[in-house]
């Protein structure tokens, strides 16, 4: 849900601006409304300001000044360089580059070749080694006199320059400039050590100095500068401490109720459960001050359709195992950092349903004779109508998730808008959901054709008139027609495919499913009837194939219940996600 806010507006003398936003920053609960961006941003000393947090950012993020990173960097290059080199080098084996000197200076130079070892001919030179199909030889080449011809040599096989070094005097470089590496990894430490903490301070200043230039560019100077003129946002549970501050200040202040023109932020207040999700909600866009908190909905429903896309009570196991361990920093993967209780709440949804559905691990659970018989009876199985059962499942809930998001859309317009505004949408919203739950209620309750027939009648004949008729109050009837029947074009259109869309959340499922029963399968092939030294293949393929399916079944489960949710579920409830979030202006 949506915290209410309060609106404040200061008017302050000059002389007591800067004290008084002093102890507004010290009691930290004020949202600052600030101007456009265009008109502050372009100030030169908020941009030199900006362009020296991001300095500090930057060399914090790479731990070292540029002159530090580069010659690490440079080093790190050589050694990689004197690798390859030492491996080309390694097929000549141990040679002297001085005795071969020595010979260029007697008039013979030694010449490098390789070719395919079943072209090599003995008259072409000495050969050295043979590796991987190809034969590596020296030719010696006297300037004085030649004796053989060289056409046939210099069509079948490559001249390879010739190795500055031998194997072993490159990878003696390599160890000399391994030990430069540590020598630059020891100066970039102590640099660190004495300067990190040291910048990691000066960057908190410098953000509480952009923060504050924003505020001062965003207030409004009266009366020649004598007054200063600025608006803030302060959450209502916040109110009294606020109120105190500002009687002790004795200043001038008014305070309102935000107005629906009003940039007002937006502070959620969830439960725990439904806290884990907010940042789902943020990636899409925060609501603006007049939506619903979409958090509430959303977080059930992506539990749900994440569990329903990896589809398997085993993989729930291992995803509770790695969010716990993460969340108690015994696994430290940076992009997963603070994620640990989600991933374990992931993971148990998906233990719950993934029983449901009757895999584990790949195993079909139905089929295991270890499984308890009363819990195989709540697996979902068999065929709805002549379709699979779980397949009807995933369009069942697509088709109340977005029944929900029409109510949704429907409840919000009218809070926003008024009733009269909301009316086309009402109309969809008695004509789709109530039809649907009419049609239900008839199927179940085995009502007469006619009655079913008239309500359905009354039902349209209401839509019709809010769809067609009143759904722009005040404007001309003719273009509200229009407008009815192209939003009718678009639900046509829009909603079977909304709808098809969930299939998904079975088809990933099954997917899943099938891929580890096939590495089982593979496994048990391997393992034969009277395994010996055959389980340690099929324990590795076992492993590799599991953990491959878990990353690509969690990849899937992640990113299509967020498609479900921004577009199906977004669209059909009409949320924006416009809103700016509560950011109040503090140390």
């Amino acid at each position: 849900m949506i915290t209410q806010m309060k609106k404040y507006t200061f008017l302050v003398f000059h002389r007591d601006y800067e004290p008084f936003l002093t102890q507004l920053r010290d009691l930290g609960v004020v949202h600052i409304t600030q101007k456009a961006a265009g008109l502050i941003e372009d100030d030169e000393q908020l941009q030199a300001a900006l362009q020296h947090e991001d300095e500090l950012r930057r060399l914090l993020k790479q731990g070292a000044p540029d002159q530090l990173i580069a010659e690490r960097a440079n080093i790190e290059q050589s050694i990689a360089d004197a690798q390859t080199a030492a491996q080309q080098a390694a097929v000549w084996g141990e040679f002297d580059p001085a005795r071969i000197q020595q010979l260029k200076n007697a008039g013979y130079t030694l010449r490098f070749f390789s070719c395919s070892t079943s072209s090599f001919q003995e008259e072409w030179g000495i050969k050295v080694s043979e590796k991987e199909g190809k034969t590596y030889f020296v030719n010696l080449d006297n300037s004085i006199s030649r004796n053989i011809d060289n056409s046939e040599l210099l069509d079948k096989a490559t001249e390879i320059p010739q190795p500055e070094k031998s194997a072993t005097q490159y990878m003696q470089d390599v160890e000399h400039l391994k030990g430069l590496l540590a020598a630059a990894n020891a100066r970039i430490e102590a640099w660190q050590l004495a300067n990190i903490d040291k910048l990691q301070a000066e960057l908190k200043e410098a953000r509480q100095n952009i923060d504050w230039q924003r505020v001062t560019l965003s207030t409004d100077k009266l009366a020649e500068g004598s007054l200063c003129l600025f608006e803030g946002f302060c959450p209502i549970d916040k109110e009294p401490e606020l109120n105190a501050m500002l009687a002790a200040a004795e200043v001038y202040y008014e305070e309102t109720d935000p107005e629906k023109e009003d940039a007002t932020p937006i502070k959620l207040h969830n439960n725990w459960f439904a806290k884990l999700f907010e940042v789902f909600t943020g990636m899409y866009g925060w609501p603006t001050y007049g939506e619903f908190d979409p958090t509430p909905i959303l977080a059930p429903f992506y539990l749900l359709f994440f569990a329903m896309c990896m589809g398997d009570a085993g993989y729930g196991l291992v995803l509770i195992t790695f969010g716990l361990l993460t969340h108690y920093k015994k696994v430290n993967i940076e992009m997963f950092e603070g994620l640990g209780p989600i991933i374990a709440t992931l993971g148990v949804g998906t233990t719950i349903v993934g029983l449901f559905l009757g895999t584990f691990f790949g195993m079909p659970l139905l089929e295991a004779s270890w499984y308890p018989e009363a819990l195989k009876h709540l697996i979902i199985s068999g065929n709805v109508m002549g379709f699979d059962a779980q397949m009807v499942l995933a369009i069942g809930i697509g088709v109340f998730h977005i029944c929900l998001a029409m109510v949704v859309k429907a409840l919000c317009f009218t809070k926003r808008f008024g009733f009269a505004e909301a009316l086309s949408v009402w109309g969809w919203v008695l004509l789709i959901v109530g039809g649907l739950i009419v049609l239900s209620v008839s199927a179940l309750l085995n009502l007469p054709s006619q009655v079913t027939k008239w309500i359905i009648i009354a039902i349209a004949s209401v839509s019709a008139l809010a769809i067609y008729i009143f759904n722009k109050p005040g404007r001309n009837p003719l273009l509200n027609i229009g407008a009815g029947l192209w939003d009718t074009y678009n639900m046509a259109t829009g909603l079977l495919g909304d709808v098809l869309s969930y299939v998904r959340l079975y088809a990933l499922g099954l997917a899943g499913g099938m891929l580890g029963g096939a590495f089982n399968s593979i496994a048990l092939m391997v393992l034969g009837e009277n395994p010996t030294w055959q389980w340690l293949p099929f324990l590795l393929i076992l492993l590799f194939g599991h953990v491959l399916n878990i990353l690509m079944s969690a990849l899937g489960a992640f990113v299509h219940p967020l498609r479900l949710t921004f577009v199906e579920y977004f669209r059909n409830s009409g949320y924006e996600g416009k809103g700016q979030i509560y950011q109040p202006f503090k140390k």
